[in-house]
């Protein structure tokens, strides 16, 4: 099987894992208690008027009819309309997907910034202080909860401190490049500013993964035969632990960053509620709260696709970085 064919493989079973999202959001809705129209219409309504909301929502057509009304839409790009503003969900959804790309990014930069060299320096001086100091830091970010140190980040830095802003999100990465690329750099400091809290928040626990992943990873690699070759050969030991020691290293590591990154898309929910932060997250939870289900549908169909798109861009990227990689 050539690259081609492998890539067309993946993508056709992204689409039938997406269109299975997309049923299992869609029954979601009539397994839950509650009924749409009590949330829209006046408490004082009449049946009549119940009746007219679940005729001009379609919510009295047969189960089967509703689905493919919603497939036939989702296809068009149509979500529907929010039950509540009477917004195209579409619309509002997309428009909160740059705010949580931009977080999961940044948390992914975060932690590789910081978990490949500790990982390195971990393996390279294993049993000694700076190998107890990278374990220990792994170990707790692991065993800290998002929500805890999220909001023990706002009382040190932003209350006790006051250096960074606790919330909200007042400019995007685009604007604020764009006022950069002008000649203003205020832009940039205060998305960094704003940015800053909550990215080390969402990457700690991937910061901590990723630093355990590269230690292993790093140990297990300089313990080989070739490795022993190149020092023999002279080889400066430089060379010997950052060319090819982590190169072989980071292979299992880019896998493990691409499918964290759509974990962060999806898994960005309390880390936005916490810091207010105006993406998919509280888009969720703000419409869980109304039973704005075309919002909490499309919300869910989103995160998952990214999900999907992420997976077969890394099975893409590993099958490309590593020839040994069978296609099938």
């Amino acid at each position: 099987m050539s690259f081609a064919q492998f890539i067309i493989k993946r993508s056709l079973q992204g689409i039938f894992v997406v269109w299975g999202v997309v049923t299992v959001v869609f029954l979601l809705r009539f397994s839950t208690p509650g009924d749409p129209v009590n949330f829209i219409a006046p408490l004082d309504a009449s049946p009549e008027l119940r009746q007219r909301i679940a005729e001009e929502l379609g919510l009295n057509q047969p189960l089967y009819v509703q689905y493919l009304d919603y497939l036939a839409g989702l296809l068009a790009g149509d979500m529907g309309y929010s039950y509540i503003s009477g917004t195209e969900a579409a619309t509002r959804i997309f428009a909160r997907v740059p705010a949580t790309v931009e977080l999961a990014v940044a948390a992914t930069v975060v932690a590789i910034v910081i978990s490949i060299p500790l990982g390195v320096v971990s393996a390279t001086r294993r049993n000694e202080p700076a190998d107890y100091v990278a374990t220990t830091f792994s170990l707790t970010g692991i065993s800290t909860p998002n929500f805890w140190l999220g909001i023990m980040l706002v009382l040190v830095f932003a209350v006790q401190l006051n250096f960074l802003p606790t919330s909200r999100r007042p400019i995007g990465f685009a604007p604020a490049m764009g006022y950069l690329f002008s000649g203003n750099s205020a832009g940039i400091i205060l998305w960094l500013q704003h940015i800053t809290l909550p990215a080390i928040t969402l990457g700690t626990y991937f910061t901590a993964l990723v630093t355990r992943l590269t230690r292993s990873g790093m140990l297990d690699e300089l313990g080989k035969s070739y490795v022993d070759a190149a020092r023999a050969k002279g080889l400066p030991e430089t060379l010997v632990r950052y060319k090819h020691a982590l190169r072989n290293t980071l292979i299992p590591v880019i896998t493990v960053l691409g499918l964290q990154l759509g974990t962060l898309i999806g898994g960005a929910v309390i880390t936005e509620a916490v810091f207010a932060w105006p993406g998919l997250g509280t888009l969720v939870i703000n419409s869980i709260n109304t039973r704005d289900w075309p919002l909490i549908q499309g919300c869910l169909i989103v995160i998952g696709s990214s999900f999907v798109l992420v997976n077969i861009v890394v099975d893409a990227l590993y099958a490309y970085v590593n020839p040994q990689v069978v296609y099938d």
